[in-house]
C-alpha cells in the first residue's frame, strides 16, 4: 500500500505583506507533515526567514538547521535549499533584500534573541499600518541591523539533542534543567554545556528569551491584562515580568503595548508547492 500522505498535495500559502524598491516581505504558511527532504530550490538573492509558529528543518551546503521561533535561517545567492517538516505546519516571515541593503553574514543560521524578535514584531505592526515607503522601510532597516548583530550559528555538534531541548522549552517549561535532561535522556552537564557552545546563551537565558518572546507575541496580539499574562507565563507578578522584559528588549510591557499597536490591511495570497 502506498503512503497515504503521497496523495496529499504539499502546499504553502505565500502572502505578500509589503513590496518596495529593494525589499519584499512575505508571510509563508506551510501545511505539511513529512520527514523526507524536498527537492533543491536555488536562491538568487539575500534574505532570511523567521518562524512565527511551528518548526521545521532547513538544509543547504551540507548544513542542517532546526528552525523555530528562536533560530532562523539565512539565504544567499547560489545556495540550494531543502526543507523537511517532521513536526507539521508552520508560519514564517520571509525577508528578501537587495544586495546593497544586506547587513548579515552568509548563513547558515542566526539566533533570534528577544531584540530581534521585537524588531520582527515591530516590522509586522508597521506592515499592518500600510505605510510601506517610510514606516515599513524604517522598521525593516531596524530588523536588518538587529539580525546582523545576532550570533550566526555554524551548526551544532549536539544538533538533535539541542533541537529536542529547544522544542521542549518552546512547548512548555519543563520545570528546570535537571527535569529537562531527564526527559531527553541525556546528561545535564552535556545539556548545560551545549546551549552556550551552540547558541551563545545559557539554558536559563534561553528559557527567559522564550518566555519574553511569548509575552511579545501576546502583547502584539492585543493582550491587555499584563498581570494575568505574567502569571500565565510563570512570572511571580507583573513587576517581575516587567523587569525581565525590560532587561531583554530595553522596554517595559506597557511600552511594548503602545509600540506594537497597528491596524490590519488586506494582502494578496497565492498557493504553491511547499518548500518552506
Amino acid at each position: 500500500m502506498s503512503d497515504p500522505r503521497s496523495s496529499v498535495a504539499r502546499v504553502r500559502t505565500t502572502t505578500v505583506l509589503a513590496r518596495h524598491g529593494g525589499f519584499r516581505i512575505l508571510a509563508v504558511t506551510c501545511r505539511d507533515d513529512h520527514t523526507g527532504w524536498s527537492g533543491p530550490e536555488p536562491r538568487d538573492g539575500f534574505g532570511f526567514v523567521l518562524a512565527r509558529r511551528g518548526r521545521f528543518r532547513w538544509s543547504a551546503d551540507g548544513r542542517v538547521v532546526d528552525v523555530d521561533a528562536t533560530v532562523g535561517y539565512v539565504s544567499a545567492p547560489g545556495v540550494e535549499e531543502r526543507f523537511s517538516h517532521p513536526a507539521g505546519g508552520d508560519v514564517c516571515t520571509s525577508v528578501e533584500v537587495a544586495p546593497e541593503l544586506w547587513r548579515g553574514a552568509a548563513g547558515p543560521a542566526l539566533y533570534v534573541d528577544a531584540r530581534v524578535d521585537l524588531a520582527h514584531s515591530r516590522l509586522l505592526a508597521a506592515v499592518r499600518g500600510g505605510d510601506v515607503g517610510y514606516a515599513v522601510a524604517d522598521e525593516l532597516l531596524g530588523l536588518l541591523v538587529a539580525a546582523s548583530r545576532a550570533p550566526v550559528l555554524a551548526g551544532a555538534r549536539d544538533g538533535a539533542m539541542l533541537a529536542a531541548a529547544r522544542a521542549a522549552i518552546l512547548a512548555e517549561d519543563p520545570g528546570g534543567l535537571l527535569p529537562l535532561a531527564d526527559r531527553l535522556g541525556v546528561s545535564p552537564y552535556r545539556l548545560s554545556r551545549a546551549f552556550p557552545r551552540e547558541l551563545g546563551v545559557t539554558v536559563t537565558q534561553y528559557r527567559n528569551r522564550v518566555r519574553v518572546g511569548k509575552a511579545i507575541d501576546r502583547i502584539a496580539g492585543g493582550e491587555r491584562d499584563l498581570a494575568a499574562l505574567a502569571v500565565e507565563l510563570g512570572y511571580a507578578d507583573q513587576a517581575h515580568l516587567s523587569r525581565v522584559v525590560r532587561t531583554q528588549v530595553g522596554r517595559t510591557p506597557g511600552a511594548l503595548r503602545a509600540l506594537l499597536q497597528g491596524s490590519s490591511r488586506p494582502a494578496k495570497a497565492t498557493a504553491q508547492d511547499c518548500t518552506v
